[in-house]
């Protein structure tokens, strides 16, 4: 199905978007106010609501992990254009600031999408893995980098 095709590259040139820090257009294809939730109690974990507020979440999280690469091994993507629902599994990876440690982490995306808009974003991933990284981070690394 061409649909499914052309949503494929854009989410993969999401992930793509986020790995080289270019945050406005990592949120283009977000409707104004799109949903965004992550898994786990820590620094990054929660919701938000509205592209500015995803925006200002990558920025941090760019700032937490400044070396973060997501690499996607499968997009599946499910239903019409007027609802679509896309899954994106990937792992990632970075080395933390101490200097000796890295973060490793798998995970899923979840994408709600409506014509070709992206309206919620839910991230599932192994949360232990996020914590122990956050911690490493805050730890080794100057106060402005959690922020």
């Amino acid at each position: 199905m061409i649909y499914g095709y052309i949503v494929e590259k854009a989410i993969r040139k999401s992930f793509d978007d986020v790995n080289n820090h270019r945050w406005d257009d990592a949120v283009k294809g977000l409707t104004p106010d799109a949903y965004h939730w992550v898994a786990g109690d820590h620094a990054l974990g929660g919701e938000r609501h509205g592209k500015s507020s995803v925006k200002q979440w990558f920025e941090r999280m760019g700032r937490v992990f400044p070396n973060l690469r997501i690499d996607v091994d499968q997009v599946e993507v499910k239903g019409w254009p007027w609802n679509t629902t896309v899954f994106a599994k990937w792992r990632a990876k970075a080395s933390l600031l101490d200097g000796q440690s890295s973060y490793v982490n798998k995970g899923v995306h979840v994408f709600g999408l409506r014509w070709d808009k992206v309206v919620s974003i839910e991230e599932y991933f192994g949360s232990q893995a996020a914590e122990r990284g956050l911690a490493i981070q805050a730890r080794a690394g100057p106060r402005r980098s959690c922020r």
